[in-house]
């Protein structure tokens, strides 16, 4: 199954950081939190991936370009007139990365309906290059198999400051609207699953993923929550991405599954 990753935006609200490279190239222990991101995935056997890339896009493409190089060391030997270079000690990936240019002001929506000729006609991961989570994807996937609908999302309960899920005992979406005075907390951190179907809710450049499609998934029964009670974080401001820093730090970091 392969892994869509939207990491196109501004990242605006993250102020100098986002001067020279988008958002999820924003470096959280010396590496971008898109890498943390798809480290998640791969540990638990999700290889393939596609990035919507957009603002900057060219610095996306360039550091896998040379990541074989960032991960090594390497001897640079001009001694003979020639440049011989030798690569020592080389940490690969098992990833097949795609990196789509999907435009540089295109709506998350918009960018997902520019990638449909390499999602093909199957069943794809979908999710946010700003949040890391401790997520368990294979649990999710089986999840979504099993009740059949369009779209699952993962729910977290976080401060009020995105929109609302409103969730039948079910785990059927019965609307998703924005926050409201009062309101308990469920909130679409991404980490979804989508059957190819989902494009044909997305008209076009403008669309933004959240509204349109998924409220008019939510209409027809066919958004489904599961809730999501471990860690997730996002990085939309300085004060996160310095709370992500310390985690990782410390040796903190809930979202690292994996092994160095």
């Amino acid at each position: 199954m392969k892994v869509v990753i939207l990491a196109g935006g501004f990242g605006t609200r993250i102020g100098e950081e986002t001067v020279l490279k988008p958002k999820p190239m924003v470096e959280i222990g010396g590496y971008p939190i898109l890498w943390h991101i798809m480290k998640i995935f791969s540990k638990q056997g999700f290889n393939d991936f596609i990035i919507c890339a957009g603002y900057k896009q060219h610095v996306i493409k360039e550091f896998f370009a040379d990541y074989f190089l960032h991960t090594a060391d390497v001897t640079f030997d001009f001694t003979e007139a020639r440049s011989n270079v030798v690569v020592h000690h080389a940490k690969t990936e098992p990833w097949k990365v795609t990196v789509v240019d999907t435009g540089y002001a295109t709506m998350t929506g918009g960018r997902v309906k520019r990638i449909k000729e390499y999602i093909g006609n199957d069943s794809f991961l979908l999710t946010y290059g700003d949040g890391v989570a401790d997520i368990d994807v294979n649990s999710l996937v089986k999840f979504h198999n099993n009740h059949g609908k369009t779209v699952t999302i993962s729910a977290y309960n976080a401060e009020q400051r995105f929109g609302v899920l409103d969730i039948s005992e079910e785990g059927c979406v019965r609307e998703m609207r924005e926050k409201a005075q009062g309101d308990g907390g469920l909130i679409n951190i991404g980490f979804m699953v989508c059957n190819p179907n989902l494009l044909d809710y997305i008209e076009g450049d403008d669309v933004m993923l959240e509204k349109e499609p998924l409220s008019a998934l939510a209409a027809r029964g066919e958004l489904v929550a599961r809730r999501h009670d471990g860690f997730w974080q996002c990085m939309d401001t300085i004060r996160e991405m310095k709370s992500l820093e310390k985690l990782w730090s410390e040796g903190k970091a809930p979202w690292k599954i994996w092994e160095d």
